[in-house]
């Protein structure tokens, strides 16, 4: 029963049940039973067959989101520079997809307003097939699990304190659009427009090989011929098989569809206010690292930062650049000088596990995790790997264990 559920399950959103594990579905199939006070299984596919709301209440509950303001962070710091690069008379159009909460597509408007841009030069459609992530980012209310990492100055700067949380000023909630729909969706979902930008992150992961050329095939077609093109860490190998070129951009995992026009960029950054304005009483000003330099040069530092970090750094621009081999001697030689750490192991597995290092990969995402238990990347790759190489238990373990590490991180 859960075989035909899973195929359904493809062929409407796209997600392979590999990648998430059997038991993701299963446990999602037995709440939504219990939901609809079904116990007979094929009752329940019947039911399921027939009921368009049910399918997309299963959808909701097979979607985990997992997502945070600015997470990796440079990507923003690339989607910025890029729009003020390639500014146009027309507005600078992004898509969200998937946008999960809101979280991401907020990030944009905050990072725009940050690079310069008014709220005529851009607009921001994002795309998710769970409506309960749609009506949460609408809703647009976040507690402390949506705030991760040092970089929290945007906090003061964009948000509110509402019941419940935090909401974003008016100003940034105005620039995005939601609405419900997936890449595999008919192209009405999007218009007939194309898109400057295109964060497509950690979605591909989801999908087996032949719709993950489907899926670059239609990101090309609603991409802009200058446009950019941003994927998650693990996802950075497939966008060159269908022709996309590296931006060179640190931790960013950014595309481009051509090869960049040789244009003078701006040299200047842009100015940063020392102190903190009231909540729209004044124009937002740019994040620490969020400025405008020459073409392919590395983003300024507002401060120093200490040896380890730009060592990491440098393993995850070799690994964005494509040499894996590079990445892994890097990052060896990382280990070597400043001894083991969580983060550094879980890059060396994506490199080796790019390189087709299967063994040597799952070892590197077990010492990660056996550092930081709770490290979900690491979780979420090892368990893929494992998938992969036909440990369905044990990939069903990791699995089960992420889901409880996001329950009880109240995601």
């Amino acid at each position: 029963m859960t075989g035909a559920i899973e195929k359904l399950l493809m062929e409407t959103i796209g997600l392979d049940s590999a990648s998430v594990g059997p038991t993701v579905v299963r446990q999602a199939v037995r709440d939504r039973m219990a939901a609809c006070r079904i116990a007979n299984p094929q009752a329940y596919r019947e039911h399921l067959t027939g009921s368009p709301q049910e399918l997309q209440e299963l959808i909701n509950a097979v979607v985990i989101p997992e997502t945070w303001f600015f997470r990796d962070r440079e990507a923003f710091t690339m989607l910025a520079r890029h729009a003020r690069v390639h500014k146009h008379a027309q507005p600078t159009k992004v898509l969200s997809l998937p946008c999960s909460t809101g979280e991401e597509a907020y990030s944009v408007a905050m990072a725009m307003f940050d690079a310069g841009f008014e709220a005529h030069e851009f607009n921001i459609d994002a795309v998710d097939v769970s409506t309960r992530n749609i009506a949460l980012a609408e809703r647009a209310v976040y507690g402390r699990n949506s705030f991760r990492g040092s970089y929290l100055e945007f906090r003061d700067r964009y948000f509110e304190a509402v019941e419940g949380g935090l909401r974003p000023s008016a100003a940034v909630l105005k620039q995005v659009r939601f609405r419900v729909g997936n890449l595999f969706g008919t192209r009405a979902i999007f218009g007939q427009e194309v898109y400057d930008i295109l964060l497509c992150r950690n979605l591909l992961i989801y999908f087996n090989r032949e719709l993950q050329d489907r899926a670059l095939t239609r990101l090309k077609d609603l991409l802009a011929t200058d446009g950019l093109l941003l994927v998650g860490p693990a996802e950075a190998a497939f966008p060159r098989l269908h022709g996309f070129i590296s931006a060179e951009w640190p931790l960013a995992f950014a595309f481009l569809e051509s090869e960049p026009i040789k244009a003078a960029a701006p040299t200047t950054a842009i100015p940063v206010r020392t102190s903190t304005p009231k909540l729209n009483k004044s124009k937002p000003v740019l994040p620490p690292r969020l400025t405008v330099g020459k073409e392919n040069s590395a983003p300024a530092l507002a401060k120093p930062v200490d040896q380890v970090s730009e060592s990491l750094v440098a393993v995850e621009r070799i690994a964005n650049a494509g040499r894996v081999k590079e990445a892994q001697e890097v990052a060896l030689a990382h280990l070597e000088k400043f001894g083991p750490s969580a983060q550094i192991f879980y890059l060396l597995g994506l490199v080796q596990d790019a390189d087709g290092a299967a063994s040597k990969a799952a070892q590197s995402y077990r010492k990660a995790l056996y550092l930081a238990p709770n490290h979900r990347e690491a979780l979420v790759h090892l368990a893929l790997l494992l998938r992969r190489q036909g440990d369905h238990s044990g990939a069903e373990a990791l699995a089960g264990r992420l889901v409880r590490v996001q329950k009880r991180s109240g995601t």
